[in-house]
C-alpha cells in the first residue's frame, strides 16, 4: 500500500481520490507515522425485502412493551 505525507495528500487530494476510485488503498502519514487510510467504499449489497421483514418480526417478538401499547406509552409521557 503506498504511503503519502499529509501535506502532499492535501495538495494532491483530487488525484488521490481518483486513485482510490480505481481501487487503490493509500496510507497518509504525519511525520512518518500512519494516521489515516484512504480506501474505496465497499458497495452495499441490497438485502431481499423478505429478509428485512423477517428481521423486523423477530425483533418485535423479542422486544415487548410489558403489555402497554405504544399509544399508551405516548399518552403517559404527556402527563
Amino acid at each position: 500500500m503506498p504511503t503519502i505525507g499529509a501535506y502532499q495528500a492535501k495538495t494532491q487530494f483530487s488525484q488521490l481520490i481518483e486513485r482510490v476510485t480505481r481501487g487503490e488503498r493509500i496510507t497518509i502519514t504525519r511525520h512518518g507515522v500512519p494516521v489515516a487510510v484512504l480506501s474505496p467504499v465497499a458497495p452495499d449489497s441490497p438485502r431481499p425485502v423478505q429478509d428485512v421483514i423477517a428481521d423486523i418480526k423477530a425483533f418485535r417478538q423479542e422486544h415487548r412493551l410489558g403489555g402497554f401499547s405504544v399509544r399508551e406509552m405516548i399518552e403517559e409521557g404527556r402527563e
